[in-house]
């Protein structure tokens, strides 16, 4: 089986001890990439040495997370964009917007928002998008961008068919990971109207890990679990999930 898993911070201290093993249950399970998001600058040096030691395995992206947006976000996404004048980074990301921590510094994080736009637009990168309550409003930060061909995906998509719909308008995928799983999710009519073409599967690791394992460290081998209940929801082999799904996130990311 091909999978992929788009969107896992495998660097941060919940992997310190076992990280080896980890990437070992990955690939036994037929994960073939796993592609990993930046927070904030803390985060670049752990996960860029991580991405040296698994080399076209764990795949780095360079962005400011919308919840490491303060008073000093220009000085980070200043050294944002010096990394990404000189190193390979698969997109810019992650980046966004949240309402559901903090709402305090919501006008700094769409200016970042904007800024990082600007950035991969130059870059010719996609851009992966965090927007935990506030998908509406972010859609509205992507309209202008878009129409410049700017692509991407919304990453942990837990929103209506409607709001799916306007996404996949705008030529951006839908990331699917543990919430997809969930029982009260709420996710099965946009997997029944979405086509596949317009879906990426992830971990989001090592958090919202998929059901049976609700409430425990997620782990990229646990986005088999996401591919199986795509495939129950559609009557189709979980095979074909995985590779639809791997292709789709091969063709956003156009990593050397």
């Amino acid at each position: 089986m091909t999978l992929i898993d788009s969107h896992a911070h495998i660097y941060t201290k919940e992997f310190k001890e076992d990280i080896h093993d980890v990437i070992e249950r990955s690939r036994e399970a037929g994960v073939e990439r796993i592609y990993m998001p930046n927070i904030d600058h803390e985060s670049i040096e752990d996960m860029m040495e991580l991405a040296e030691k698994y080399s076209g395995y764990c795949i780095p992206m360079m962005g400011l997370h919308p919840c490491s947006v303060g008073k000093d976000f220009e000085k980070q996404l200043y050294e944002v964009e010096e990394l990404v004048a000189k190193e390979k980074f698969c997109a810019i990301g992650e980046m966004g917007t949240d309402l559901y921590w903090d709402k305090t510094f919501f006008e700094q994080q769409k200016e970042a928002f904007k800024i990082q736009s600007e950035l991969a637009l130059k870059h010719d990168l996609p851009i992966v998008i965090h927007c935990r309550e506030s998908i509406d409003e972010t859609i509205e930060l992507v309209k202008p961008f878009a129409d410049r061909g700017l692509k991407g995906v919304f990453h942990c998509f837990t929103g209506s068919v409607e709001q799916a719909e306007l996404i996949i308008g705008m030529n951006f995928q839908l990331g699917l990971g543990g919430v997809t799983t969930f029982k009260n999710g709420g996710m099965e009519p946009v997997i029944k109207k979405v086509s596949l073409e317009h879906i990426m599967l992830e971990t989001d690791s090592p958090y919202l890990a998929p059901i049976p394992n609700r409430g425990k460290r997620n782990e990229p081998v646990y986005v088999k679990l996401v591919a199986k209940k795509i495939a129950e929801v559609l009557d189709k082999e979980v095979e074909e999930i995985g590779e639809i799904t791997s292709r789709n996130s091969k063709n956003l990311f156009k990593y050397p």
